[in-house]
């Protein structure tokens, strides 16, 4: 982050003229782009050059694939283990955000991120080495998206994290995310310190199986209506989840001290979901990933059904083809 502040920024500003401005007020360097909406805006002339472009075949592949989207009903199933959950996921595996990326070409939190997680795993001992073996090649990288899981920021996934488990009941498709850490230093903002570690490996032990209890009292929890109320209490389920993570905890808990499973374990559990606003996060991007996956592999569809980044690269998943970066 240091590295990244302390370099001369270049930036390309799409919109309100005034945020470049501001940056170039502030000594920075910023090029405006001119771009305005089709027809000048005009929405009836819009239309009239949108339907010049039309191409039947993919319109009726977009239909299909929307279809399958509005369908798409993503439900709470459980928690399990990335290495046997995950689709495609190998022993010495690590899924990160954003498209296909190289080791070298990582920014830096996500190779922070990458290397708390070769360090959780046990493949080294410290950082240091941990460094050395994601250089030395024998770790293989892949996003995310290419194994039906989600993760915000840095977003890596190795195979001994737990993960939800959201099941579309209106298809046949899963979708997976690994567990909040909650914010400060943690896994996913590139930290990868002693109390990261001990966290990580705590949710491992502690709160997922703590979890994984609750849900197999509570049983399949619907997700689209919990995410619902909570748009309706203010939250926008990424930046804010507050109201989300506070009915997700009301829904959990009374079905936590009916398991059966260790009470000192259910109020460690609690206490720190109770403690991070932004827990429902990853249940709301594992919901939202399983709802576009439903919509994914039309022949022919432009469907958008993933836009997202590495800190270096984005990328736009269309749902007849796999990733464009940009």
């Amino acid at each position: 982050m240091s590295t990244l502040f302390g370099e001369g920024q270049r930036i390309v500003n799409v919109g309100l003229q005034s945020f470049a401005e501001s940056i170039v007020a502030g000594g920075g360097k910023a090029v405006q782009v001119d771009w305005t909406p089709p027809a000048g805006g005009d929405r009836v002339a819009g239309w009239s050059l949108a339907q010049l472009l039309d191409h039947p075949e993919v319109e009726r592949a977009n239909e299909k694939a929307y279809a399958a989207y509005l369908a798409a009903q993503p439900v709470l199933v459980g928690i399990g283990v990335a290495g046997k959950q995950l689709p495609g996921m190998e022993a010495r595996m690590i899924l990160h955000a954003g498209p296909p990326i190289d080791w070298a070409d990582m920014c830096g939190p996500m190779q922070g991120a990458v290397i708390g997680a070769i360090v959780y795993e046990g493949w080294a001992s410290d950082v240091d080495s941990a460094r050395r073996l994601a250089e030395g090649g024998t770790i293989v990288f892949e996003p995310a998206h290419h194994h039906a899981a989600v993760g915000p920021m840095a977003g890596v996934i190795s195979p001994s994290m737990p993960v939800w488990v959201i099941e579309n009941a209106g298809g046949s498709n899963r979708a997976y995310s690994n567990l909040n850490e909650g914010l400060g230093k943690v896994l996913r903002f590139g930290a990868n310190s002693g109390e990261v570690i001990k966290r990580l490996r705590w949710m491992a032990d502690v709160l997922a199986p703590a979890l994984s209890a609750a849900l197999a009292k509570l049983g399949p929890l619907e997700l689209k209506p919990l995410i619902a109320q909570a748009l309706q209490m203010g939250d926008e389920v990424h930046n804010r989840n507050a109201a989300a993570s506070s009915l997700f905890l009301k829904r959990i808990i009374p079905a936590a001290l009916h398991s059966g499973f260790d009470a000192a374990a259910i109020a460690d559990a609690v206490t720190f979901i109770a403690g991070n606003d932004h827990f429902f996060l990853n249940l709301s991007m594992a919901a939202c990933k399983a709802m576009l996956d439903a919509a994914h592999g039309v022949k022919g569809s432009s469907f958008v059904t993933a836009m997202s980044r590495n800190g270096v690269r984005f990328g736009v998943r269309l749902s007849g083809y796999r990733f464009a970066v940009v």
